[in-house]
């Protein structure tokens, strides 16, 4: 531990790892395991400057887990490079961090060409329940394709209303069965009208 203010906390949790407690134990190893990402920052920053294409995406990864708005910079960088595996590493991750500041990078990436990353856009899309990211996402339903209309479907049963449930029970009747699983998965999620 580098800092005498995390040294300080880590000494004080571990003694906690065996309180009898169970919601204890699991608090206690939660906030070591975020206190090792926050010294780790710095080791992940520089395996994403200087390591080969396969370390970096495993450092995308790293960041996710890290966390926080110090993660935010180098992954909007990372999800505007032209490589697509990391681009799409850091598109998934940004989805799950689903910050407000990456929300326009993610939206950017409905518009790529690639249909992996559209949908990698799609799914982190589903993360932000704001209306907004579902008027985004509904377009997709009509992609006809088993991919993006399935990643659409199962993002909007995680952000969108009832009203979206007619346009999901549609896609029950679809010729691929990617997109019939994922409405019907997505109808489960959906809320009832009340």
């Amino acid at each position: 531990m580098d800092s005498n203010a995390t040294g300080k906390r880590h000494e004080r949790l571990v003694p906690l790892l065996k309180d009898p407690a169970e919601e204890v134990r699991q608090a206690a190893a939660a906030a070591l395991e975020r206190l090792e990402g926050i010294d780790s920052f710095a080791e992940v920053a520089e395996l994403l400057r200087k390591g080969d294409r396969g370390t970096k995406v495993k450092a995308i990864y790293a960041l996710g887990k890290i966390g926080g708005e110090r993660v935010l910079p180098p992954l909007l960088y990372c999800a505007s490079r032209p490589e697509e595996d990391i681009k799409g590493a850091a598109l998934e991750v940004l989805g799950a961090l689903a910050h407000p500041r990456a929300f326009p990078v993610l939206a950017q990436g409905l518009q790529e060409t690639s249909t992996a990353l559209r949908a990698k856009a799609i799914a982190a899309l589903g993360n932000y329940r704001t209306p907004e990211a579902v008027r985004l996402l509904i377009p997709f339903l009509d992609a006809g394709d088993g991919f993006l209309d399935a990643e659409a479907a199962l993002a909007l049963g995680r952000n969108g209303g009832p009203d979206l449930e007619e346009r999901l029970l549609a896609l029950l009747d679809s010729p691929h069965p990617q997109t019939r699983t994922a409405a019907a998965t997505a109808l489960g999620m959906l809320p009832l009208v009340q």
